[in-house]
């Protein structure tokens, strides 16, 4: 009985194995996954690099308000950009950036991906930034005023780089979510790790070992990407207590 399971195993380890070699080396299709990953990798950094750029823009623009004690032309039109592009879905944002808006000039694919994921991470973004930037006592503002430094230099200075360690768990789960969002590029016909499994899968008839393979990759980025994070908390941790 027990010979029999361990047959049963090894031989399902067997077609495993087959499976493997028959999805990712015959064809050396693996290489469309390591274009797909490296796709993935390039959209997700510069999208994060744009969501920040534009977060930073819209949070400075809503807390006008809060500098002010009512409502700006400046902060409604960021509150009114961040309802936007948080009640629509992403896909949806994407396919009217690419198709729509950037159509009649041709832009390239993975551009447009670009600027569109940016866009999307802006908005939560620049309320990840607010609420740091809210969350540091008031009384550090006045003291940079105090100093004789205007409002930018106390917001640069003093402000925002206490900010930064108090959102910073915060934007590391908006860059993982960012990451795993722009599987859905493939809308718009760029390849990336998603579609790359797609494309696998459309040639081998084989759709466990793709996507097992597709889902085990991005688990490993995810992975790195916190184990990152945790060791820059931990750095600004130790340099706080000294």
């Amino acid at each position: 009985m027990n010979g029999n399971i361990f047959s049963a195993i090894g031989e399902w380890f067997v077609d495993l194995y087959d499976m493997f070699i028959f999805c990712f080396v015959d064809g050396s299709r693996y290489k469309v996954i390591l274009e797909g990953l490296g796709l993935t990798l390039k959209i997700t950094l510069f999208s994060a690099l744009l969501g920040v750029f534009l977060g930073l823009i819209l949070s400075i623009m809503s807390l006008t308000s809060e500098r002010r004690g009512k409502k700006t032309i400046w902060s409604r039109f960021a509150y009114g950009y961040i309802d936007v592009i948080r009640g629509t879905p992403t896909v949806v944002q994407l396919m009217i950036v690419y198709f729509a808006i950037l159509a009649p000039f041709q832009v390239d694919k993975e551009l447009a991906a670009v600027i569109a994921f940016g866009i999307n991470s802006s908005a939560y973004v620049s309320e990840i930034i607010r609420g740091g930037i809210l969350s540091v006592d008031k009384g550090q503002m006045e003291a940079g005023r105090s100093l004789g430094m205007n409002y930018s230099q106390t917001m640069g200075k003093i402000i925002i780089p206490q900010a930064i360690k108090n959102i910073l768990p915060a934007m590391g789960n908006e860059a993982i979510v960012l990451l795993k969002e722009t599987s859905i590029v493939g809308y718009i016909g760029a390849v990336d790790l998603t579609k790359a499994g797609d494309f696998i899968i459309s040639r081998t008839y084989k759709a466990f070992m793709p996507l097992i393979a597709i889902a085990v990759v991005y688990f490993i980025i995810v992975k790195l990407m916190t184990i990152g994070l945790r060791a820059l908390e931990g750095r600004l941790r130790k340099r706080d207590s000294r």
